[in-house]
């Protein structure tokens, strides 16, 4: 069962934080179906693995907040699909975060977002009829404690996917994010090992099961192809239930 291996002939699709989990999953998928990708990540070896896996995915070793990447996206002559993958969280209490983790969540999962779109635009209007998936979250729906950062950060999201959509609407460039429950990766894996947040996350999900990376990658992978043609400035809900509580 999966998505046709012509869907994305012809195509180019960038994808960040695609060294593990959901971005992993989405660079493969998307290759899988016929896309040149553009894996970018940190960690040169984690991108040689991914490139071992499937002969269309070329690795770029870069940070995504640096000039050096931002001015190699721009310069690309075309891209069919975008998807902002890459993220961190810091939990804590409010009165327990520090500057550090602020601009850390800022950076990473704003700020990243909106420069490297900004940067995409001419390559993506180039492509005259594109697509771009931010990674969002349930929780840029609801609260929770001791994510204070990271639920403004993905509310913050939700509220750039509907503004970019209107804005770019007519240049037939399509803006939609995908808003995962928890999925065990390496980031949510030390969480999820402690048994009473464990039992709090099973227990606000309807369906009593974890997403995996496959559910969301094949949410992004939708989002990204002409599949959803006419969806625009909308959140994919990937939460087992949680939000509709």
């Amino acid at each position: 069962m999966g998505y046709q291996t012509n869907l994305f002939d012809n195509k180019t699709v960038l994808i960040t934080g695609a060294g593990k989990g959901i971005g992993r999953a989405c660079a493969l998928m998307a290759a899988n179906c016929g896309a040149k990708v553009i894996a970018v990540a940190r960690t040169k070896t984690d991108l040689e693995s991914l490139s071992s896996e499937h002969g269309n995915i070329e690795g770029w070793a870069l940070d995504i907040n640096s000039d050096e990447f931002l001015n190699r996206l721009k310069g690309l002559p075309v891209l069919h699909g975008l998807i902002n993958n890459a993220g961190t969280n810091r939990v804590a209490p409010m009165s327990e975060q520090t500057n550090e983790s602020i601009d850390a969540v800022i950076d990473l999962n704003i700020r990243s977002i909106y420069k490297i779109t900004q940067a995409a635009l001419t390559p993506l209007k180039a492509a005259k009829g594109a697509s771009i998936v931010n990674m969002s979250s349930q929780m840029g729906f609801v609260g929770s404690p001791g994510r204070t950062l990271y639920c403004m950060s993905k509310h913050a999201v939700e509220g750039l996917t509907k503004s970019l959509a209107v804005e770019l609407a007519q240049e037939k460039l399509r803006v939609n994010s995908v808003a995962p429950t928890f999925v065990e990766t390496p980031m949510t894996k030390p969480m999820l090992e402690k048994p009473e947040f464990k039992d709090f996350v099973y227990s606000m999900i309807p369906m009593k099961e974890l997403a995996n990376v496959e559910d969301v990658a094949n949410a992004c992978i939708f989002l990204l192809s002409d599949l959803s043609r006419m969806v625009t400035g909308t959140s994919l809900k990937v939460d087992g239930g949680w939000t509709a509580q």
